[in-house]
């Protein structure tokens, strides 16, 4: 029974962190999903991508069920799954994350949760659907906020799902982000980082 209860929780918690990861993405033109917003490239349509290769093999792959989707080896990884390529759709990419989780729930839903796994790339660990179900769920949910940051770069939205995503207050916005400086700026002693980043750089919207 407990086992019952613990994997639909963890299932349920699952597909609502995967519509916010796709919802992340909606609304915004082909060159703001794609473009990398970090030092390290990260970008949105990227990470939905990632997590739909992370959901195929650690469902997959992992418990001898190998994905539909013409995935490489994963010895071969080699980062491309964390961006997208001029002729990859933003359509495709989507799906792609939709049928890779099709494929996971049935994963889920067939075996239990003790059910033992081979992670290759955790030589020498053991694992469970248990186990993996937390890690996939942990990935996504960081993945998912990473998004939550990008996106609010880009256009200022913020928001867990729709139907919370509110209305922008700039002048709201542009009072808080100058009460956090002033405050990170005392607890300085008055003077700031220094470094580029951190030089004339208000909230989303305050430009």
């Amino acid at each position: 029974m407990f086992d019952d209860v613990a994997k639909e929780f963890l299932h349920g918690r699952l597909k609502t962190v995967r519509e916010v990861l796709v919802w992340k993405v909606e609304a915004l033109s082909e060159y703001d999903i794609r473009r990398p917003l970090t030092e390290t490239g990260t970008n949105l349509l990227g990470l939905v991508k990632h997590m739909a290769t992370c959901e195929s093999w650690y469902f997959g792959l992992v418990f001898g069920r190998p994905s539909p989707e013409p995935l490489g080896r994963w010895q071969d990884a080699d980062g491309s799954d964390l961006w997208v390529t001029a002729d990859e759709t933003r359509e495709q990419v989507i799906d792609f994350y939709r049928r890779a989780a099709k494929h996971s729930d049935a994963t889920i839903g067939e075996l239990p949760l003790d059910t033992p796994g081979d992670v290759p790339w955790w030589p020498g660990a053991e694992v469970t659907l248990f186990g993996v179900m937390v890690h996939v769920l942990q990935e996504a949910t960081r993945h998912a906020g990473h998004a939550d940051i990008l996106r609010e770069q880009l256009d200022g939205r913020t928001g867990l799902r729709p139907g919370l995503a509110g209305e922008i207050d700039t002048t709201a916005r542009v009072a808080h982000w100058a009460r956090v400086e002033r405050a990170a700026l005392a607890a300085a002693g008055g003077e700031g980082s220094g470094t580029e980043a951190g030089r004339h750089r208000g909230p989303a919207g305050s430009h």
